[in-house]
């Protein structure tokens, strides 16, 4: 088998994208989990070159930072004033004198480039040979884009900008995709040609094919398979025209796998996540960076997750994860939302109007509702009973919660941190914990109950409230005003136990292990 030739690849991203109207570098705009510049150096990973070099202009800075993290094997190369493409890869080369073989040139905003066609380019370029090799798509509109001019023989003449064309050869739809395979050494060489004599008076990397077809060279056409790969971005209409066209690849490739995506349309999925067989995906979803969900576990509807794993025959409905873990066969929602470094471990359960944050949540143990579960680890079959609050914060620092296995909270707690709850111990409703309650034992933090009679004739008079207590007490169904307390004749401690039974543990007169 014939070795490759070495490649180098070089990416154009200096433009300034004066259409998008932005701050940011047009090629930093981000597009379903990668930027757009991310997109195409993802695409141009898999032909193996030696060196990438991308070339840098408007907002160089912010582009070679954002290198550094997606790429820091490439090289920055700046062109501080844009003569244009011609230019770029000029000074890219001069940069990287030790190039050789094969020079691939991307232009750095067509993120629908498949990995695919850019292999076929360079080994279609390599295998014949050629000089020079251009791709081109047939498009239904070519307006604002360059023209590939056949010669009689059906081979590329010369590639001509829509600014510098003829009546006749705009009506060519047959375009220039900006995407090159080069001979490095007769790269160079053309180069070293070119002119600023066009429209815009600019140096055309596409005027170097005319210069190679006229010295004899070899220079190809090589037609991408899909037109939409070749699409690039001027403003926010076109930007989010291929969010879309990349939403439905995305779908429809995972659809193929084995997964179910209830409503296309509304799910929005980023290149970088992972789906397992069976998984299924409701409407109204969305599921960005590097989430996972495992097999035949359901997300949706109305659900966005941010770097979140959903484990095997998990379910998380109408909710937002951001940097969560859900063990396989845990709940999550509806409107739960999970903060960087919940985990719920297998068969947890989140519920409705749930917020965690740096939470451990058992296996089988169950937040069911209106609760906040913030710096706690909790253990297993546990139930936190409703409108539960970890209060983890002093004002200056965080402080964590420890409850127990097996244990039932009331409703209404609050676990002033750092507290500890131990393994089988349950606390009363209404309850502020602020100290460690034993194994075992009914932790109860609440003030005795005292009924002022007669408070609301004397402080609402004529009210509605007023006037309905006085025909309970005509009517005899009010409480006797001298009834006892309950614990008049009752200890403490079995008081205290009487009302968790009645209304206090877990969520009120039911036993909780089922909430």
């Amino acid at each position: 088998m014939t070795q490759a030739p070495p490649r180098t690849v070089v990416v154009l991203a200096a433009g300034e994208g004066k259409r998008m109207k932005s701050a940011l570098p047009k090629v930093l705009h981000p597009l379903l989990g990668r930027t757009l510049v991310g997109h195409v150096l993802a695409a141009a990973a898999p032909v193996g070159a030696a060196r990438t070099l991308v070339v840098v202009g408007h907002g160089a800075d912010q582009v070679t930072a954002h290198l550094a993290e997606i790429a820091p094997a490439a090289t920055p190369v700046l062109q501080a004033q844009q003569h244009g493409t011609g230019h770029a890869v000029r000074i890219a080369l001069e940069a990287a004198p030790e190039s050789e073989g094969t020079v691939i040139v991307l232009n750095g905003d067509v993120p629908l480039l498949r990995a695919e066609t850019v292999t076929a380019l360079v080994e279609a370029h390599e295998r014949a040979g050629a000089a020079a090799t251009v791709l081109a798509a047939e498009v239904a509109d070519p307006t604002g884009l360059g023209r590939i001019v056949r010669d009689p023989a059906g081979g590329l003449e010369r590639i001509v900008e829509e600014r510098d064309a003829s009546a006749d050869e705009r009506r060519i739809r047959e375009i220039n995709a900006g995407i090159y395979a080069f001979d490095a050494a007769r790269l160079r060489g053309a180069l070293g040609k070119l002119s600023t004599d066009n429209d815009q008076g600019e140096e055309y990397l596409t005027d170097v094919f005319g210069l190679l077809a006229a010295d004899g060279q070899a220079v190809a056409v090589h037609v991408a398979a899909d037109a939409n790969e070749t699409l690039g971005c001027n403003d926010r209409v076109e930007l989010a025209g291929l969010r879309r066209l990349l939403r439905d690849r995305i779908n429809e490739g995972w659809m193929r796998t084995g997964v179910t995506i209830a409503d296309p349309m509304t799910t929005w999925i980023d290149v970088t996540v992972t789906l397992g067989r069976d998984a299924v995906i409701d409407q109204n979803t969305q599921l960005r960076g590097a989430t996972a969900v495992a097999e035949g576990a359901t997300v949706g509807p109305d659900v966005t997750l941010v770097d979140t794993t959903v484990g095997v025959g998990a379910t998380v409905l109408r909710s937002h994860a951001t940097g969560a873990e859900v063990g396989d066969g845990a709940s999550v929602g509806p409107y739960a939302y999970l903060r960087p470094g919940s985990r719920l471990a297998r068969k947890a359960k989140v519920g409705t109007f749930v917020e965690t944050k740096n939470a451990e949540i058992g296996e089988g143990t169950k937040v069911p509702h209106l609760s906040y579960v913030g710096d706690a680890t909790i253990g297993e079959q546990s139930n936190i009973g409703a409108a539960t609050v970890f209060v983890n914060y002093d004002g200056i620092n965080k402080h964590r919660t420890v409850i127990g296995s097996h244990a039932r909270t009331g409703a209404d707690n609050m676990f002033v941190a750092p507290v500890q709850v131990g393994d089988g111990a349950y606390t009363a409703a209404g309850s502020v914990i602020v100290s460690d309650v034993p194994p075992g034992a009914l932790g109860v933090a609440r003030g005795q109950q005292r009924n002022i009679e007669g408070w609301v004739a004397r402080r609402r008079p004529g009210s509605a409230a007023a006037e309905a207590a006085e025909r309970a007490l005509q009517a005899g169904t009010a409480l006797p005003a001298d009834q006892p307390p309950a614990d008049a004749s009752t200890s403490e401690s079995e008081t205290v136990h009487d009302r968790g039974r009645a209304g206090g543990v877990g969520e009120g007169a039911r036993d909780t292990r089922n909430a």
